[in-house]
């Protein structure tokens, strides 16, 4: 719910404040993303794993990380999370509560992007994890940041916050209709990180006994 609260609402504040200039918004919108995705990574990994994507839960479940059950039951938690996030930033900024997104978000360059994003988390946070696991926290915050900048999508990466997203009328908003295909590239990409992810990070003797 913060998370989701905070890429929605600084985006608000973002848009606010930047004087009609995107690109000071994008600043402040990846800012602040990165900013809570560090803290929130770094209390809540010890806790569950900081599991707040379900790219990334998939990834999870199909490295036998967690339980289908376990990942079945993150993915619900992150949607509901997301939508109270959506609910909350709207009510901070006194918006609707609930307003579909206009913003359009849609052609190959952009699902693309959203598939070179995800792989990118996903393969990012897979190293962290085997080479500097106390590096994760910054890691995760610093792949978000370098995408918001070099994808032509802003590095959404997640389908749950794609669906969140497509709730909100607002900078960080997407039409509803342009959500799947952000999603499905997003799965895609993760996929494909975990396939390199077996090449690149083998599991040692130790994992497997």
């Amino acid at each position: 719910m913060l998370l989701f609260a905070c890429v929605i609402g600084s985006g608000v504040m973002a848009e606010r404040l930047s004087g009609g200039n995107d690109g000071i918004a994008l600043l402040g919108n990846t800012l602040a993303t990165a900013a809570m995705l560090f803290v929130l990574v770094s209390i809540f990994a010890p806790l569950s794993g900081a599991h707040f994507n379900p790219a990334v839960t998939l990834v999870a479940s199909l490295r036998r990380d967690l339980s289908v059950s376990e990942g079945l039951t993150y993915v619900v938690a992150q949607l509901i999370g997301g939508l109270a996030g959506v609910v909350l930033a709207h009510a901070m900024f006194e918006l609707p509560l609930w307003e579909l997104g206009v913003k359009v978000r849609t052609g190959p360059g952009q699902w693309l992007s959203e598939g070179v994003a995800t792989f990118a988390l996903v393969i990012a946070i897979l190293g962290a994890v085997r080479h500097r696991p106390a590096w994760v926290p910054a890691i995760v915050a610093s792949v978000i940041t370098a995408g918001y900048w070099f994808t032509a999508s802003t590095s959404f990466a997640n389908p749950a916050i794609t669906l969140a997203r497509a709730l909100t009328d607002t900078f960080s908003g997407i039409r509803p209709v342009d959500a799947p295909a952000f999603i499905a590239a997003q799965f895609a990409g993760a996929c494909l990180a975990a396939l390199c992810a077996q090449v690149l990070f083998p599991a040692r003797s130790e994992d497997t006994n």
